[in-house]
This record gives C-alpha cells, structure tokens and sequence, in this order.
C-alpha cells in the first residue's frame, strides 16, 4: 500500500485552492466624504440654476456643464485611486413626481454617494455623484 502525502499550500492559495485576494483600503482621512461631494453638488446648482427658466434646447449642455463642473470638483479632492461619475438629470417643473432609481455592487467601506436636487418654478435638476475606490 502507498501513502500519498498532500502538498502544503502555495502561499497566496486556501485550502480550497482558490488563491487569495488583496484588497487595499485607502486611510480613513482618504476616503470619499458623502458630506462633502453633497456640498460640492449643493454649491454647483446653486450657482449654475439660481434664477434660470427652463428650456428644452439649452437642458443638454445644461446637464453636461453641471455633471462636468462637479465631476472636475470632486477631481480636485485630490483622493487617490478614486473614480467619480456624476449623472444630473434636468426637467420642467409643472408640479409631476419624478422618481429616480439606482442599483449598485460595491464595497460599502470605501465607496459612497452623494446627491442633491434644484428646484424652482420653472425646473428642477437632481444629481447623483459616485465614488468608487480601485482596489
């Protein structure tokens, strides 16, 4: 009768031999703050939307210049190995719900959102920021 021996285990695999996976989390003073991408948001709406009427044919550049400033914003912050993406949607204010939704599969330590919305008598603009840490 023969006896096999098992082979240890490679550094790097399980038991199972499924190799192991390093994740990387950024220091807390690192990562993406939800308080401050909603006040980055806050101020760009504020200052892109004071005062503006609606209209269908400027809401294009309109909804790019605004996801574009905040996204260079939340750039700025300088967190590295993060990813930003900024959707803004704008629509006429005729006094209709309008209901958004988003699913998302993400490390919740490290990755988080922010969103506002505008509104006044002619429109209303919500936004919705993301920030997801590479690993």
């Amino acid at each position: 009768m023969q006896v096999m021996q098992a082979e240890s285990p490679q550094i790097g695999a399980t038991s199972t031999g499924v190799s192991e996976i390093e994740i990387h989390r950024p220091p807390y003073t690192q990562r993406a703050s939800a308080n401050t991408m909603k006040e980055i948001i806050h101020g760009v709406l504020e200052k892109e939307l004071a005062g503006q009427i609606y209209q269908g044919d400027r809401v294009q550049h309109q909804t790019k210049a605004i996801a574009d400033e905040i996204k260079d914003k939340l750039k700025a912050l300088n967190l590295p190995r993060y990813k930003f993406c900024v959707q803004a949607v704008i629509g006429e204010q005729r006094g209709e719900g309008v209901r958004m939704g988003c699913r998302t599969f993400w490390e919740a330590t490290t990755d988080t959102y922010a969103s506002d919305t505008y509104i006044n008598d002619s429109l209303f603009c919500c936004v919705v920021a993301y920030a997801v840490y590479l690993s």
